[in-house]
């Protein structure tokens, strides 16, 4: 299977993703991090009006395995977690960058997306390392 980088995302090293829209980040993990990971079967994320503080664990994503944790992109609030994927962890592979995101946040600052990687630059990283 062919990973895909979509353009429009931001990456961390620590392989979360996030897509600013407005205000408001959707914040999952990149393919190439569940491809890692194999079969998930458990995840851990935080309840609506959490803060969340960039650079700060947020919630853990369990499969068979590892346990690893996940790291915030970005200071603000979680205005919707998705509750799809915490039911059916299994999901997050079938569509990671849709329907297998994890939450949603009112971001404080966007600037502090500056230090992410684009699309190439995390593609690049990851399949360096293969």
């Amino acid at each position: 299977m062919a990973l895909e980088y979509p353009e429009d995302l931001k990456y961390l090293d620590s392989h979360e993703y996030v897509r600013l829209d407005g205000e408001i980040a959707t914040i999952g993990i990149s393919a190439f991090a569940i491809d890692q990971l194999g079969d998930i079967v458990f995840i851990e994320l935080p309840d609506v009006n959490s803060a969340l503080e960039k650079g700060e664990t947020f919630g853990t994503i369990e499969s068979v395995k590892a346990v690893e944790d996940m790291y915030a992109p970005v200071t603000g609030t979680v205005i919707e977690r998705n509750d799809a994927v915490v039911e059916s962890p299994e999901q997050i592979a079938e569509d990671p960058y849709g329907e297998g995101w994890f939450l949603k946040v009112r971001v404080n600052d966007s600037d502090e997306l500056e230090d992410t990687l684009s699309a190439s630059e995390y593609q690049a990283q990851v399949e360096g390392e293969e």
